[in-house]
């Protein structure tokens, strides 16, 4: 018995090793100089720190993607790779988001672990820590879960949307459930490459119920054939209203003056001008941040603030007045990289990260927030917690 306990033993400890030297384990490539909190946090919160909550949040997100591999490869409590790139945060999972057509995880709800922190002597939640947060990962390109993933890129890609997903549904309700149980400004959205487009897109959903959530978006997608295709339609749309309110007024023209809902002024309506339109609350309340990287061309094209198309197009959709900013780009140029380097989540908890602030409007990101300040029906209503 000695011998085969021997045995045991020491296959146990393989396993341990093979665990340890697992290269998604937190200690072995999560950020190297970020410190758990402590009794410090208390009197300078390292949460004011915009590098500190880059850190954490790209790590909250790599922990979801792990919660699915982990999924896949029939971790158990014991060796699972996730919890530790949470815990190490004093945070705890409380909600995975599931994607009900092949059951994968495709984001979760983390809140700050109040018996973890009082463990290590941290008696409340430092100032500017979330009180909850969700994270949404990107494709996978690993097991079933990659056809829906794949699929959801595709979908941005042809319709720059997300809301016809079912995971799109899921995500706002679980974001709304939140933000109404801790007050809004004590969530964050945090999401990378496809879970960026959604954490997009679910934040702006919110915002407009007057819901501000902080968002945190790396890597997020920009690239869209229907965006060329869409501007050929609708201005050869454009053109032909122009062209009819040249004829001599009708009652058939008059009719669809009145509608203004057909087809063509339907798909023009969130790229017309911001001239002679009010701007509502909801722009000016909320301003997501983006990260992004130069040799990325998945998002690259949020850095430029021209633009691809002409100078008048740029005037109609000039980004918000009044010195608004529609979003903090947070940009990283390292030269020429190779497009998994520049796409790569890691990159941004990673020790030598060296990022310049844009100041500048992103014409994109304007266009992507038009219909937050746009046709408001109303002033959005400010929701207080319960």
């Amino acid at each position: 018995m000695a011998n085969s306990s021997g045995e045991v033993q020491e296959g146990q400890k393989v396993v341990v090793q093979e665990e340890e030297a697992h290269p998604y384990a937190f200690h072995v490539s999560g950020p190297r100089n970020v410190a758990s909190p402590n009794w410090r946090d208390l009197i300078n919160s390292s949460w004011k720190n915009e590098n500190h909550k880059r850190t954490v949040f790209s790590c909250f997100i790599q922990a979801v993607y792990l919660l699915e591999t982990d999924r896949q490869e029939n971790r158990t409590e014991e060796n699972a790779l996730a919890p530790n790139w949470w815990r190490s945060f004093k945070y705890k999972l409380t909600q995975t988001l599931v994607d009900e057509r092949d059951g994968s995880i495709f984001g979760a709800v983390l809140e700050w672990d109040r018996a973890a922190a009082l463990a290590d002597m941290v008696l409340i939640r430092p100032s500017g820590a979330p009180k909850a947060v969700l994270a949404l990962r990107g494709t996978l390109l690993k097991g079933p879960t990659i056809l829906r993933d794949i699929e959801d890129d595709l979908r941005f890609l042809a319709w720059e949307s997300l809301k016809g997903s079912v995971r799109f549904k899921v995500a706002l309700e679980a974001l709304r459930s939140v933000a109404e149980m801790y007050g809004s400004r004590n969530v964050c959205v945090a999401g990378h490459s496809l879970g960026a487009g959604f954490a997009l897109q679910v934040g702006k959903a919110l915002a407009k119920e007057g819901m501000y959530v902080e968002a945190h978006l790396f890597n997020p997608p920009s690239v869209s054939m229907a965006m060329s295709l869409r501007n050929i339609g609708e201005r050869a749309g454009f053109a032909w209203n122009r062209f009819k309110s040249m004829l001599p007024s009708s009652s058939e023209t008059q009719a669809t003056s009145d509608e203004g809902e057909t087809a063509n002024t339907v798909g023009l309506r969130s790229w017309i001008p911001l001239s002679g339109y009010k701007t509502s609350m909801g722009l000016k309340n909320w301003v997501p941040n983006l990260y992004v990287n130069n040799s990325d061309y998945i998002c690259c094209s949020y850095t430029d603030p021209d633009g691809t198309e002409n100078k008048q197009a740029d005037k109609e959709n000039a980004g918000p007045g009044n010195g608004q900013v529609a979003a903090k780009l947070f940009v990283m140029s390292k030269g020429k990289q190779k497009f998994l380097e520049a796409h790569g989540l890691e990159q941004w908890w990673s020790d030598d990260v060296q990022l310049q602030q844009a100041l500048h409007n992103s014409k994109l990101m304007s266009r992507q927030l038009k219909s937050l300040y746009t046709f408001p029906a109303s002033q959005p209503t400010q929701r207080t917690p319960q």
